[in-house]
């Protein structure tokens, strides 16, 4: 993603559900808890960890029993409660959820590691950001929960070192080449997952809020846009990359990101067992399973927690990434340029946000007043205006009285009247129409480029109007030559676009160009 481009906004919850959210995640509720359970005696490593002595009374405090049968794994219920006694769950499992909540106290600030003295050791005090949880205004709840995000897309960008010990040099150092691991590459790669993510999310021809494949998220990373048929290779890296982001997605749920419905484990077992008896995917000696129906492959969605947790690092790395109702409380200037290249959707309800808090007919004149201009941007500026004043009543007709004689507004000031079947509207000028109409095509081309919906604009206007290049040259618009230009290789019949760009020509003439 570029760093220039705004993407398109997001539309978030307030900061108080937002809050209220935060503190229910497991982990950071988990972290909350056992920063207020230390005390004196909690004793910690040279690193601020809890020292394993401490682990098991640690867990015992998150409700974490540890009675588990054997063999178990951290499983749904470890991973997502956030109260109360927590069962079937194994001693070394609840120990690990304990040490990684601590973890997360530490490096949110929620609990301080001080150093009194060489021989009194460490000591914990409670952090000032533990105040902030509970008398807080909602904005340093969600501070805080930052914090803990970025605690946990560190450990998500961990792979699981099974080979740690036997990568260590003999200085101490790991050895990443042995471990197959770039740290750098691996953030920067769930980076980019998690910027797709997002990006598929607030697309208004994404997903929306809705779950998002496994597979077209991992392919989205890895296979070219500008390639057919994924080779074997591609898809072997597909795969791979899916198994990674199954392990990334399972730790960043509790920290409240994503929901995420995991990669059905019987997948796995099944191309082990085919891979063994050398058949193809999905003829394995077990029960037949649908290997077509991708919700087996793991399902991902962006929480509304998460949402704001991906702008607010986008905003970070450099990226505009707006939000709806960021310009409600500016001028009718800001919000007709700053929703000019808003999808239709999140214009809509950008500008019904910035009409809330508005009288009617002030709103409609400040709007007019914004709309005017011979630059680049000023028709598709008049566009955004009259899609504004569509939503406002009938409050607001002495404004558009006011503008019928004006040259750049008199044109949709009559549409407007006329579509509310107000009396006494004049009618306009032919020279008025054909500037009206140079101004709209030449909105439809900044806000959709060569859209089919244009493309229907402009082969009804070559219909309508017989004689309309003859006289369309003549306008004085500043944009008529290109919108002359842009017809010409919109509309299907070359007759009728050699006709099109002769005019253009015409008007570049006119005007010395």
């Amino acid at each position: 993603m570029s760093d220039s481009s705004p993407l398109p906004p997001v539309r978030l919850r307030s900061e108080a559900e937002l809050a209220r959210d935060a503190l229910a995640t497991p982990l950071l509720s988990r972290a909350a808890r056992l920063a207020r359970w230390a005390g004196p005696e909690t004793r910690v490593g040279a690193d601020g960890e809890l020292v394993d002595e401490q682990l098991p009374a640690a867990a015992a405090a998150l409700g974490l029993t540890g009675e588990g049968a054997a063999g178990g794994t951290s499983g749904t219920a470890a991973g997502t409660a956030t109260g109360g006694v927590v069962e079937g769950v194994t001693a070394e499992d609840a120990a690990a959820l304990a040490s990684e909540a601590w973890r997360v106290a530490v490096d949110t600030g929620l609990v301080e590691i001080v150093d009194p003295d060489e021989e009194e050791g460490s000591a914990v005090t409670p952090g000032d950001a533990l105040a902030l949880l509970t008398s807080g205004a909602p904005h340093d709840v969600l501070g805080v929960w930052l914090a803990a995000l970025e605690a946990a897309l560190a450990d998500a960008s961990v792979p699981e070192l099974d080979g740690l010990v036997d990568a260590m040099e003999s200085g101490g150092k790991i050895d990443f080449s042995e471990l197959d691991w770039d740290p750098d590459a691996e953030a920067e790669f769930l980076d980019g997952v998690l910027g797709n993510l997002y990006l598929l999310t607030v697309s208004e021809d994404g997903p929306g809020y809705g779950p998002v494949p496994l597979p077209a998220l991992a392919a989205s990373m890895i296979v070219p846009d500008d390639m057919g048929e994924p080779t074997n290779d591609v898809l072997e890296q597909v795969s791979d990359a899916m198994m990674r982001l199954d392990d990334q997605f399972r730790v960043l749920e509790p920290v409240g990101l994503v929901e995420y419905q995991p990669v059905d484990e019987a997948l796995m077992t099944d191309a082990e067992e085919n891979a063994t008896a050398g058949d193809t995917a999905g003829a394995g000696s077990g029960p037949v399973v649908d290997d077509t129906d991708v919700t087996r492959y793991g399902m991902v969605r962006l929480t509304p927690l998460g949402l704001y947790g991906m702008r607010a690092r986008l905003q970070e790395a450099g990226l505009v990434a707006p939000a709806v109702g960021d310009l409600a409380d500016k001028g009718a200037d800001v919000l007709l340029d700053g929703t000019a290249d808003y999808p239709p959707g999140a214009a809509l309800a950008e500008t019904e946000q910035w009409l809330a808090r508005h009288e009617p007919l002030p709103a409609a004149r400040e709007l007019l007043a914004a709309a005017r201009g011979a630059d680049q941007g000023a028709p598709l500026r008049r566009l955004r205006c009259q899609q504004a004043l569509s939503l406002v009543g009938a409050a607001a007709e002495p404004a558009l009285r006011e503008v019928l004689d004006d040259a750049e507004l008199g044109g949709l000031a009559r549409v407007w009247l006329t579509e509310r079947g107000a009396a006494e509207v004049p009618a306009p000028s032919e020279e008025m129409v054909f500037w009206l109409t140079i101004d709209t095509v030449a909105a439809q081309l900044a806000a959709e480029g060569n859209s089919a919906e244009l493309r229907g604009l402009v082969e009804g206007l070559a219909q309508q109007h017989r004689g309309f290049f003859d006289a369309a040259w003549r306008v004085g618009h500043p944009a008529t030559a290109d919108v002359l230009e842009a017809m010409g290789r919109i509309h299907p019949d070359k007759r009728v676009a050699k006709e099109a760009r002769k005019a253009a020509f015409k008007a570049r003439s006119q005007k010395g160009e």
